[in-house]
């Protein structure tokens, strides 16, 4: 099968399209034919090593953590999905893929594909849909009444969040150029801030909860919009020790975690604020969830660009350009 690896980490390297082997499934997986993938800024970030201690993977590598297709192999203890099947998922970390014609995913990271969206529109959804569903659902509880002020709000994961939390009955802020501002207000934004001409922390006061995604001068600006025993939950960092601890790393890397989060978190006791870091995990239960979210209307994707599968050296460009309005993708079958 044709896919797209990297052979060393690197930022200015292309990917590399070669033929490799159809991959082997387990019998707790399936065998999808990828019909379309999205890149994250997380692919990037892999490509480049920013992520090589967090996460070890072994050389050469094909990227990919967004994938929707039909399933053409099941393992023999799969008992939820059968072949033919339309299904999409974001594969967990150390299985992820989807810069290829082919995946095998474990049958728990996957659902069936919303029947109202195309191949490409689901291929969208998976990885930022996990992230604001775990950042609301799980860690925040977020309520109706609750004031929330989302971060870059024409992104791949703030399209999502605007909407999640409009539906769940939140005031929303958020953050983008003056460009996007119908955008964002058409997802359901009620305070759209123009990042460049405009302080967020001169508007926004005694916040429940900010989805941060950002870099650190705008995290602890953040903090200080958030009223006292609100939550700071970070996408972009620093990790927390909590992280480390899930992830179950080494201690050195636990120990270099605690003085890279050290100060952030000194910031937030002293405003009596929570701060955590969010790394989202696969789970095809959530995103059986968020796919009837889809299908009622709730939660619409924002595609901004589709690609072929010979263009994804220029997807990746377009995304790490960061002018991307919600997400892009690839289109692997034609």
């Amino acid at each position: 099968m044709k896919a797209f690896i990297i052979n060393r980490y690197s930022k200015k390297d292309k990917l590399t399209q070669v033929e490799v082997v159809e991959p082997c499934i387990s019998e707790n997986e399936v065998l999808v034919q990828i019909h379309a993938a999205s890149i994250n800024q997380l692919d990037a970030k892999i490509k480049s090593g920013e992520f090589k201690l967090l996460l070890p993977y072994k050389l050469p590598l094909i990227l990919g953590h967004d994938v929707a297709g039909i399933v053409t192999k099941v393992g023999s203890n799969v008992t939820g999905f059968k072949i033919g099947d339309e299904v999409f998922a974001r594969p967990a970390d150390f299985k992820i893929g989807a810069f290829a014609e082919y995946i095998a995913i474990n049958e728990k990271d996957l659902a069936l594909k919303p029947k109202n969206i195309s191949m490409e529109a689901a291929a969208s959804v998976p990885l930022v849909s996990l992230t604001v569903w775990q950042a609301f659902i799980e860690m925040a509880n977020l309520k109706r009444g609750q004031k929330v002020f989302i971060q870059a709000g024409s992104g791949g994961v703030g399209t999502i969040a605007i909407q999640l939390a409009k539906h769940l009955g939140a005031t929303v802020a958020t953050t983008t150029s003056k460009h996007n501002v119908e955008l964002v207000k058409s997802l359901g934004a009620d305070i759209v801030i123009d990042y460049k001409t405009q302080d967020f922390e001169t508007i926004l006061k005694d916040y429940d909860l900010v989805l941060h995604s950002q870099d650190g001068k705008t995290l602890e600006k953040s903090l200080r919009v958030v009223k006292p025993g609100g939550k700071v939950i970070s996408i972009s960092g620093p990790p927390d020790n909590v992280f480390a601890q899930k992830f179950g790393l080494s201690w050195f890397m636990k120990m270099a975690i605690f003085f890279l989060s050290n100060k952030v978190k000194r910031q937030a006791k002293r405003l009596q604020v929570d701060y955590s870091f969010l790394f989202m995990q696969a789970s095809g239960k959530q995103l059986s969830e968020i796919a009837k979210l889809i299908e009622t209307g709730v939660i619409h994707a924002v595609v901004d660009k589709v690609f072929s599968f010979e263009q994804m050296n220029e997807a990746l460009d377009y995304v790490a350009s960061g002018r991307a309005k919600g997400k892009v993708v690839v289109k692997v079958r034609k």
